[in-house]
């Protein structure tokens, strides 16, 4: 197992209880001879703890051996798009409600000396390259969980045509169609009754959101797979494309979105012994 001496540190300190759990993680990690980096935003907040600063975070990721965030599932996501084309693993503290893709509880930091010694395995995670095509150019982006085209605020129905490696394939009329990998088939997805996906597998799922018909189903597709979608509305509703529940940008008529399996992996640390499906069911019966 590779050998980890430089952190990576990224808390998200708008959530509630990360500011403080940051402080016993500091702890821990000094405690076992371990650096910690950070990026100089933060510099005000972690004065005298002896942190090395980066200009900003992929400068950060690039000097350190692995990332841990302390946040939700967004922050992670975040720090994965970062860390994945620098091949560094990342591990999540769940400061979030859920914390799907989190390794660890706040009560369950002890377990963070295991990363000195090497204590762990890592599991990776497929990701999605999203191209927007418009008018104005071509757009590039990378998921870890989906991408989502839905309406504006107004209650309108979207047309949405999908075609598959180039060939016409269906059309919905719904609120909006999710696009996600296995690790994203237990987040808006599975509310918008996608099937669960264990997330070391390699398949596309595709789920329209609210659909109007009694025939439209989720649809899982080889990794192999390129998805090319374009989407409307009569009445020139605003239609949006967002990335991970972060990146929004607006998709007009002629536009499309083309969705393929990306060569970028995300890799996660592995402390706990516990299958994805025992993490699942725990998750809903503590939260649901």
């Amino acid at each position: 197992m590779q050998s980890i001496k430089n952190i990576a540190l990224i808390p998200n300190l708008t959530r509630k209880g990360a500011y403080h759990t940051s402080f016993d993680v500091i702890a821990i990690l000094q405690r076992d001879g371990m650096s910690i980096n950070m990026t100089e935003d933060l510099k005000d907040n972690y004065k005298n703890f002896g942190i090395t600063f980066f200009k900003d975070t992929d400068s950060l990721i690039s000097a350190s051996d692995m990332v841990l965030t302390i946040g939700g599932d967004g922050t992670i996501m975040h720090a994965a798009r970062h860390a994945s084309p620098l091949k560094k693993p990342l591990l999540g503290i769940n400061m979030g409600r859920l914390g799907y893709v989190a390794g660890l509880e706040p009560d369950e930091l002890a377990m963070l000396s295991r990363v000195k010694t090497g204590d762990f395995t890592t599991e990776k995670r497929m990701m999605l390259k999203i191209i927007h095509q418009s008018a104005n150019g071509k757009n590039e982006f990378f998921s870890i969980n989906d991408a989502v085209i839905s309406r504006g605020s107004l209650s309108r129905l979207i047309d949405i045509d999908v075609s598959l490696d180039k060939d016409y394939m269906c059309n919905y009329r719904a609120d909006g169609l999710i696009i996600s990998t296995p690790t994203g088939s237990s987040a808006y997805s599975l509310a918008a009754g996608g099937p669960v996906v264990e997330p070391t597998m390699k398949c596309i799922v595709m789920t329209p959101i609210c659909p109007h018909s009694i025939f439209a189903r989720s649809v899982v597709f080889s990794h192999h797979s390129e998805l090319v979608v374009t989407a409307s509305c009569d009445d020139n509703t605003e239609v949006f494309l967002t990335i991970d529940g972060a990146r929004t940008v607006i998709i007009n008529k002629t536009d499309t979105v083309s969705i393929t399996s990306s060569e970028l992996q995300a890799e996660f640390i592995i402390l706990k012994d516990k299958s994805f499906y025992r993490v699942l069911n725990d998750k809903f019966a503590e939260k649901g």
